[in-house]
């Protein structure tokens, strides 16, 4: 597989590259079943770039700039146990909207429209380390009732996983590892949920999922962020 792809500026994450998590959707669609994705560089926006593809290795070039890659993996990730629909709801509002360093973010970022954003807004589920949000793709995405796209999946397992990082550090996606097991379907009200899972050094390891009212799985990640250094640090 072979084929020219580009990240709309409707994908960003931060204000002048893509959103990780959709990036890492995009190369992955050149590996089939359980893949984990690499950040090479910030995805750029409003670029043609080659998406090359054998189904267990993947290559996003722009030019001769690798911009991200993916392979066949496994995943061993035991979901916590997801809150209620009500107790994710009741997060969201919880979010941290002060302070968001992208608030322009296609998935998590307050400053986007309904059929804009995902609007995905996790906050602390009370009494857990979780992090939680209640999220119902809309027809900007498709049309009602159809399956989710990937893309729009990644996306939805990248910010929930930064969320759960506790204080909101100052760092990028640099993996994910995502199994989708079933697709969401547009209109479907579903939990996005988030949870630490260590750190080392600059790396922080954390896990996302999304999940049925009914607590079914539908698909999870787990993620490695990258702590960068503030400017005039």
């Amino acid at each position: 597989m072979e084929r020219t792809v580009t990240i709309d500026h409707r994908f960003r994450g931060p204000p002048k590259s893509g959103n990780g998590g959709y990036a890492a959707g995009v190369v992955a669609e050149g590996v089939d079943g359980v893949s984990v994705a690499t950040l090479r560089v910030p995805p750029p926006l409003d670029t043609p770039m080659n998406l090359r593809g054998d189904g267990s290795d993947s290559r996003l070039l722009d030019g001769d700039q690798l911009v991200a890659e993916a392979e066949s993996a496994d995943l061993d990730l035991a979901v916590p146990t997801p809150p209620t629909l009500d107790a994710a709801v009741a997060a969201s509002q919880r979010f941290a909207v002060e302070g968001h360093i992208f608030p322009g973010c296609f998935v998590c970022g307050p400053e986007r429209t309904e059929g804009d954003g995902l609007r995905i807004f996790p906050g602390p589920v009370i009494g857990t380390d979780l992090v939680a949000s209640s999220w119902t793709p809309d027809t900007s995405l498709g049309e009602h009732g159809r399956p989710l796209d990937r893309r729009y999946i990644w996306a939805a397992l990248d910010c929930p996983s930064y969320f759960a990082l506790g204080t909101a550090p100052y760092a990028v996606l640099g993996r994910l590892t995502a199994a989708i097991d079933t697709l969401p379907v547009i209109g479907e009200e579903i939990i996005a949920m988030g949870w630490p899972m260590g750190v080392d050094g600059r790396k922080l390891y954390s896990g996302s999922a999304l999940v049925t009212s009914d607590a079914r799985v539908l698909a999870k990640a787990a993620a490695v962020w990258i702590e960068l250094k503030k400017e005039g640090a």
